[in-house]
């Protein structure tokens, strides 16, 4: 099993969001609930318009059972008023092309995912880099482990640092200045 990053460069995160809400409004809608909120992909394809109505997203985990509740920023809440215009309550958010109101599979929104790396040249990328790419940014502009430890529902501060590519990258740092 490859493992995947998060999306670190901002201005890359911006050209991503630019193309996807060009060519596909389903991918984008799917791409800005995982950089926003954190959530796992299989929760994020649980997800109806009524889960959306709001300015929160209330809902319960599938992976810990924990429930969980999220204020949607305004680029994310913008969106998704757009996109669930003129749609019923019950229809899901991330639904297929092929099936009636079912969502997409959690192995078409990796392949989606991988299209889009491929697009933009990512080599780790995959369903959970989304929440991942949510947490590091969180840090990066809050610096606060613990509240992302919780927001991540993670038992342990190390988990967390882990998780979004934060030990790794301390250990390069201190690698990049070892000068034998």
């Amino acid at each position: 099993m490859n493992l995947v990053q998060p999306i670190k460069d901002k201005e890359l995160l911006k050209e991503i969001k630019a193309y996807l809400k060009e060519s596909n409004d389903r991918n984008y809608i799917l791409f800005l609930l995982g950089i926003h909120t954190g959530l796992r992909i299989s929760d994020i394809l649980s997800l109806k318009v009524k889960d959306v109505q709001g300015w929160d997203i209330f809902i319960r985990e599938k992976k810990t059972g924990k429930p969980r509740e999220i204020k949607m920023p305004s680029e994310l809440k913008r969106a998704v008023r757009s996109y669930t215009k003129g749609r019923t309550r019950h229809e899901y958010l991330i639904k297929s092309r092929i099936e009636k109101n079912k969502p997409i599979t959690r192995g078409m929104a990796y392949v989606i995912l991988n299209q889009i790396g491929e697009a933009f040249g990512l080599e780790r990328i995959g369903t959970h880099s989304l929440r991942k790419t949510y947490g590091y940014h969180h840090y990066k502009t809050f610096n606060d482990l613990a509240s992302l430890q919780i927001a991540l529902n993670h038992n342990d501060i190390k988990e967390t640092k882990r998780y979004i590519g934060i030990e790794q990258d301390d250990l390069n740092e201190l690698q990049r200045k070892i000068n034998w």
